[in-house]
């Protein structure tokens, strides 16, 4: 996210990134409904991770890594009470498990992580969208 953006093009892609965000719920919930548990858990994260992009770049904060999305979310919204604590938990818990998913040996990920999981990803990005 180098790159710098007229105001028309920047609205045009923070939109892009929510739109993005709801249509990999979507995902999420197919890949769930399937008992692919590991696909959902990877796209609740970014359904997030989407969502995470548009608000960086709508305050003109960049990031190259997903580590360093997790950490300018925490610096610039968590710890300034502009999200949830409960937020910042829910993206860190998302990125962990769909790490672990996606890089681990043995890791259950299954029907009840993804119910608790979802309704906090979808609360998560209707409150980012709520900053947009």
């Amino acid at each position: 996210m180098k790159d710098t953006f007229d105001p028309e093009s920047k609205k045009a892609l923070i939109n892009y990134r929510i739109e993005r965000a709801y249509e990999t719920l979507k995902e999420a919930k197919y890949n769930a409904d399937g008992g692919f548990y590991y696909a959902a858990i990877n796209r609740l994260y970014y359904a997030c991770f989407y969502a995470v992009i548009a608000l960086l770049l709508k305050h003109d904060i960049t990031s190259q890594t997903h580590q360093g999305a997790r950490a300018m979310l925490g610096l610039h919204f968590v710890s300034k009470g502009k999200l949830s604590k409960e937020n910042g938990k829910t993206f860190h818990d998302l990125f962990e498990k769909r790490h672990s998913g996606d890089y681990d040996d043995f890791v259950l990920c299954d029907q009840e992580m993804v119910d608790e999981l979802y309704p906090k990803a979808v609360q998560f990005i209707e409150d980012i969208k709520d900053l947009l």
